[in-house]
């Protein structure tokens, strides 16, 4: 992570966010934009939302695109780098590579033959080496963090809290196997572990089995736990809840998120609250050793 303080990377001139799906990347977009940066979207065909796109200067790049996406950033005078926004992980050889990373196949291979932690850090350190500098979301737009406490106004029960923290002990556990950032646990049983699927298919998955009574567990029981991987590195994959998230926990029937305070991404904290009142869950960040307070 960054040492430097808001103020210096506000004045460290344009910035580059390369926007996969979702509404993180425009949050952040416009967090940078109020701090007096100027933006530029390196939007990835088949990901980024056009419509989101629009309202910023902005380049379309495939994702075998490396060289066309750095030349895109210097061109528009960028060193610093986001990288954010929901990606489907293609198969290395459905990538269409400009002639830049063509040079690189051997490498690129090596990357996606290994779990997302690995794909991730490859391409930062792909940018690092031509030059860039790539920063976490959250050190441009420290707002998006997840906050300590309650997003809404229902708090975890006291079995709620024993799933939330078995729930982070197994996200500890099996971190170093790079498989997912959340675990759904209900009274103590660990109903699901995200893997390639997603949280949002996790989540529908779950709701599927109870419809078909192959989950027995207790309706309004059990909790969506999500922090980051041990060891990942945080400037690109922090795990993220936004109002879809909510929905989804609400229709598997689950009584709440748990997040890890300040080691998370929440996307428009405002409509979550509401979302999960008006879906009767809670959603809270906690320290991820711990119990919430």
């Amino acid at each position: 992570m960054s040492a430097e303080t808001p103020t210096a990377v506000a004045n460290a001139g344009p910035l580059a966010v390369v926007c996969g799906g979702g509404s993180l990347p425009v949050e952040v977009a416009r967090a940078a934009q109020r701090q007096g940066r100027r933006v530029v979207l390196l939007a990835l065909r088949g990901s980024a939302d056009p419509h989101f796109v629009a309202a910023f200067p902005h380049h379309w790049v495939g994702l075998g695109q490396f060289g066309h996406a750095c030349r895109h950033a210097r061109a528009e005078g960028c060193r610093d780098i986001v990288m954010i926004g929901s990606l489907v992980r293609p198969h290395v050889r459905d990538l269409r590579l400009d002639f830049f990373t063509l040079r690189m196949l051997p490498r690129v291979i090596r990357a996606f033959q290994s779990g997302d932690d690995h794909l991730l850090s490859s391409i930062a350190k792909m940018f690092e080496e031509q030059g860039f500098r790539v920063l976490g979301a959250h050190e441009v737009a420290p707002e998006i963090l997840m906050p300590h406490g309650a997003l809404g106004s229902r708090q975890p029960s006291e079995i709620d809290r024993r799933d939330i923290q078995r729930g982070f002990a197994l996200l500890r556990a099996t971190g170093p196997f790079d498989v997912g950032q959340a675990v759904i646990v209900s009274d103590n049983r660990v109903l699901a572990i995200e893997a390639a699927d997603g949280t949002d298919l996790m989540l529908e998955r779950l709701a599927e089995l109870r419809g078909q009574g192959r989950v027995q567990a207790r309706q309004g029981g059990g909790v969506l736990v999500k922090a980051p991987k041990p060891m990942q590195d945080r400037r690109i994959d922090l795990p993220s809840v936004g109002p879809r998230t909510v929905e989804g926990v609400a229709r598997a029937g689950l009584a709440g998120i748990a997040v890890a305070a300040g080691s998370a991404i929440v996307a428009e904290p405002g409509r979550i609250a509401a979302v999960a009142d008006r879906a009767h869950v809670f959603v809270v960040g906690v320290a991820a050793d711990g119990p919430p307070s």
